[in-house]
């Protein structure tokens, strides 16, 4: 499976102006594009929608969960993410991030279900008190790969514009 995603990222904080702070919550919008090969489709283009929140246990690291649904082409994927970051308090304006997550895909048409796990790179560049700018690249490896895909692992990029309230 060959995928190019870009995502557009839109967190919200309501439990204080601080980003990066413990017991801050965001919730987001991840909007995109990504393109899917397998043997017997070929290769098909999907809209990519999601929405995913995420929690801080302590100062800068967050745990979430996340759904994301690949649409327009056959077969339909449905993905579960659940990811931890941590934003490394570099200086004021930015915060180099590393980051794992573990996912689930469900696929339609017969297709096999399978697990995928992988880390990110990135950096933001905190644009006020209440919104940052970030890109990153993310490295993602199935557990078990099935024939109908012609890749079992893939790298992508991150685009990332977050903001609290």
């Amino acid at each position: 499976m060959k995928n190019i995603l870009l995502a557009l990222l839109l967190l919200s904080s309501m439990a204080s102006a601080e980003l990066f702070k413990k017991s801050n919550v965001g919730v987001g919008v991840a909007i995109g594009g990504g393109t899917v090969t397998t043997v017997r489709d070929g290769q098909q283009n999907y809209t990519i929608l999601g929405v995913n929140a995420d929690y801080f246990v302590i100062d800068n690291l967050s745990v979430g969960i996340g759904f994301m649904s690949w649409l327009g082409a056959t077969p339909t994927l449905n993905q579960i993410t659940v990811p931890v970051t941590y934003y490394i308090p570099l200086n004021e304006k930015l915060r180099p991030y590393v980051g794992a997550f573990v996912r689930k895909t469900y696929v339609s048409d017969g297709y096999e279900d399978f697990e995928s796990y992988g880390g990110k790179l990135g950096v933001a560049m905190i644009l006020s008190p209440n919104s940052y700018i970030g890109a990153g690249m993310i490295s993602e490896h199935q557990s078990s790969c099935s024939k109908w895909q012609d890749s079992c692992s893939r790298t992508y990029p991150e685009f990332v514009f977050a903001f609290s309230f």
